[in-house]
C-alpha cells in the first residue's frame, strides 16, 4: 500500500501559477505509474495529467495540454504537477493516485491509492 500526501494547493489569480506536489510513502514509490485527477463541486473527478513508471511518457487532458507539466522524482519518492497560466475553470481538489502498472490510465478506477487531496481556486 502507498500512502499519498498533496501539499502546494492555494488561491491564485488567472494567468498564474502553482506546483502540486504529491510525497509518497509505503510501498516502492517507483512500482508503477502515478496521476493527477481533479473534482469540482458538483463534477465528477477528471483526469488531469499522468506519468509512467520510468518517467519517460506523460498524458495529459486537452484541457490543460501546453499548460500543466506532469514530472516525477523517486529519489525523493514525489510527483509534481506545475500549473501555469491558470484559468477560473482550473478551480477544483487535486487528487494524486498511484497504480501497480507501469504505464498511466485516464480512467480513476485503474489507480488503487488516493490522496486527501488540495484545493486549488483561480479567481478571475
Amino acid at each position: 500500500q502507498v500512502q499519498l500526501v498533496e501539499s502546494g494547493g492555494g488561491l491564485v489569480q488567472a494567468g498564474g501559477s502553482l506546483r502540486l506536489s504529491c510525497a509518497a510513502s509505503g510501498r516502492t514509490f517507483s512500482s508503477g505509474a502515478m496521476g493527477w485527477f481533479r473534482q469540482a463541486p458538483g463534477k465528477e473527478r477528471e483526469f488531469v495529467a499522468a506519468v509512467s513508471r520510468s518517467g519517460g511518457y506523460t498524458y495529459y487532458a486537452d484541457s490543460v495540454k501546453g499548460r500543466f507539466t506532469i514530472s516525477r522524482d523517486d529519489a525523493k519518492n514525489t510527483v509534481y504537477l506545475q500549473m501555469n497560466s491558470l484559468k477560473p475553470e482550473d478551480t477544483a481538489v487535486y487528487y494524486c493516485a498511484s497504480r501497480n502498472y507501469i504505464f498511466g490510465s485516464r480512467s480513476t478506477y485503474d489507480y488503487s491509492n488516493w490522496g486527501q487531496g488540495t484545493q486549488v481556486t483561480v479567481s478571475s
